[in-house]
């Protein structure tokens, strides 16, 4: 979407149960990529206590624009998503790329988290330099 030319981003969290360091680490790094290009805003809508507090205590309440439980989403236009139709290997490389980019963003957002997703990025690091095929 960045490459595409998009540069504001609106994340509603009104029905978010629950986010894990991946979904936080992919929010981050397209904040982080707007902050790089100068232009843009990540605006995470809808943000409830918890969510609040996650996202608070990674650091990245400095890089997103974040807002409560009464606030509205700006007006953009909403994309659909399309299917992509990948091999089950490409599938399998492309998610723990994602997942290593994700917490790789969480710890250029704040480096106090570098301690916290040491041991995650090493794992996702060797799980994608030794992969083997899918038997």
């Amino acid at each position: 979407m960045l490459d595409r030319g998009y540069r504001e981003f609106v994340v509603d969290l009104a029905d978010c149960a629950m986010m894990d360091s991946t979904f936080m680490g992919t929010m981050a790094s397209v904040a982080l990529r707007l902050k790089e290009l100068g232009q843009g805003h990540l605006h995470i809508v809808h943000c409830k206590n918890r969510s609040q507090e996650l996202l608070s205590g990674l650091g990245l309440d400095q890089i997103f624009d974040i807002h409560g439980n009464g606030a509205r989403a700006p007006e953009f236009e909403t994309l659909e998503q399309t299917p992509r139709g990948q091999s089950p290997e490409a599938e399998k490389k492309e998610q723990a790329e994602t997942m290593l980019e994700a917490h790789e963003a969480l710890c250029e957002a704040a480096s106090e988290n570098r301690f916290r997703f040491k041991d995650v990025i090493d794992f996702l690091r060797q799980d994608l330099h030794h992969e083997t095929p899918l038997k």
